[in-house]
């Protein structure tokens, strides 16, 4: 197995309704470009994972916790284990960059769909 990854030319994975993923998976934490739609709700959930993330374009509104923000390019979170959490994303979509520790071992039967040219810069 090789050390690298294309990203743009891996299969996204369907994560939620309107949200892809590229998915790179190490042995400790896992890599994701993720496209979102514009308008998708990630509802309220949490997990295991801690959860890193910055905003490559468009923007979301994250809620951590019981803070919310409106965040754009360049802008960051970072999301311990267990804590509740959404995002909404504005009105062009959104493609972010997250990474989760331990590696997210639940996204290994999630669906993909035919490699396509991907939505970020």
């Amino acid at each position: 197995m090789s050390a690298f990854t294309d990203l743009g030319s891996t299969a996204p994975q369907r994560i939620w309704g309107g949200v892809l993923g590229r998915t790179v998976h190490g042995e400790r934490v896992t890599f994701s470009l993720v496209e979102l739609d514009p308008g998708v709700v990630v509802p309220e959930h949490s997990h295991e994972n801690e959860q890193l993330g910055m905003v490559l374009s468009g923007s979301v509104v994250f809620t951590v916790g019981a803070e919310t923000r409106e965040l754009g390019p360049g802008q960051a979170w970072c999301i311990t284990a267990h804590v509740p959490h959404s995002v909404v994303t504005g009105p062009d979509g959104a493609a972010i960059v997250e990474v989760f520790s331990p590696t997210r071992d639940d996204w290994a039967g999630l669906e993909t769909e035919e490699p396509r040219p991907p939505h970020w810069p």
